[in-house]
């Protein structure tokens, strides 16, 4: 269907708008949907870690760096971009492809207007909250050793992880961990129709992919390996980062989150790491002192 025919036409659209209507005009909306989130995702994806990289080849970010004595190499990347892109095209690709049958079966809103911001917020901390209880629980099972063996032991390759690692996984992993962040809309807009909760709730396909930014935006600063003064959990206590989730892989147990600190500190999975964090801080103090 076109998009163009869902919206009220007496409805005055901004330039955004006006070209995401131009968009999907005369053309099939599974296709564009699915190429243009493909596109965003991979856009994102290896955008979000350049800096990253580039901080790699400049020595005055070596301080920030979390494991500064594992240094990983040129190879290593590219085995890792080579890796990636092949799971994003076999595994991940068709995945995106069908989430428009899935979420336009569900009643998601695809045609302008875009949503207020306002309407926006609430909705994507939801999917926030919701994933990383999902993502605690299922990535704490995958440490059960039969499984991590067989799939997640992939993942722990890189020890000192970087940017593009953060989804350099096995396929079932990728597929069970993908749950919680492109199910977890779906979830909440079918809950939220069931119970009739009204237009503000209503979910937007521009909402679902301004998720889908934010966290691949988090999962590739949580793989970075840099801990900067300006990272989030300097600002957010309750932010994971990288400064937490670095400690999973340099540790390989442990701080099981994805975004947040509650649940680890909750179930006491971090007790390790709050420990090591102390050890070091006392370090620091002891060669200031000297």
């Amino acid at each position: 269907m076109n998009s163009t025919a869902l919206y009220d036409s007496t409805t005055q659209l901004n330039w955004a708008e006006q070209k995401w209507e131009q968009m999907y005009e005369g053309r099939n909306p599974l296709l564009v949907t699915g190429i243009f989130a493909f596109l965003m995702h991979e856009f994102v994806y290896f955008g979000r870690f350049i800096p990253f990289l580039i901080c790699d080849y400049i020595p005055y970010f070596k301080k920030y760096k979390l494991q500064e004595a594992k240094a990983n190499t040129t190879d290593d990347y590219w085995n890792c971009t080579k890796k990636v892109l092949y799971a994003h095209f076999v595994f991940e690709g068709p995945l995106i492809f069908l989430f428009h049958p899935m979420a336009t079966m569900l009643g998601m809103k695809v045609a302008a207007p875009f949503p207020a911001w306002q309407q926006m917020l609430p909705q994507i901390a939801i999917f926030f909250i919701f994933e990383d209880f999902y993502h605690y629980h299922m990535h704490r099972f995958m440490h059960w050793p039969p499984f991590y063996k067989k799939v997640h032991k992939v993942h722990h390759e890189y020890a000192a992880p970087f940017g593009i690692a953060a989804e350099y996984a096995h396929p079932i992993e990728t597929m069970i961990l993908g749950f919680g962040t492109v199910c977890g809309p779906l979830i909440y807009h079918a809950v939220a129709n069931y119970f009739d909760f009204g237009a503000e709730w209503d979910l937007h396909l521009i909402t679902m992919l301004s998720w889908i930014v934010l966290r691949l935006f988090q999962a590739i600063d949580a793989h970075s390996g840099y801990d900067f003064p300006w990272s989030l959990h300097n600002w957010v206590p309750f932010w994971a980062g990288a400064e937490h989730h670095d400690y999973h892989h340099q540790a390989f147990v442990g701080n099981y989150s994805s975004s947040f600190r509650w649940w680890d500190y909750l179930f006491g999975t971090d007790k390790k790491y709050r420990a090591y964090r102390q050890r070091q801080r006392l370090e620091r103090l002891k060669v200031k002192t000297k």
